[in-house]
């Protein structure tokens, strides 16, 4: 991976994105927010895919600390 590639958040597009917005919108908000008031009925799901991806805060801040998708946090590379 090149250098400083860890700090690019990944491209995130439909559903994904949609809950992605309205998270960061109107945080805190339940899944079951999502599906009822928002119609997406597989919210959680999509929550799910974007914690997969490496979104460990889907507030802010908006993507993970530097090294974090390569495990060289802390030895100060």
């Amino acid at each position: 991976m090149a250098k400083g590639a860890e700090m690019k958040a990944p491209h995130v597009t439909g559903q994904c994105a949609e809950v992605l917005t309205l998270i960061r919108q109107h945080q805190p908000l339940l899944s079951f927010v999502l599906t009822a008031d928002h119609a997406i009925p597989e919210a959680a799901a999509r929550v799910h895919d974007l914690r997969a991806m490496g979104f460990y805060s889907l507030g802010s801040p908006k993507w993970p600390y530097p090294g974090f998708l390569t495990g060289t946090e802390g030895r100060g590379a």
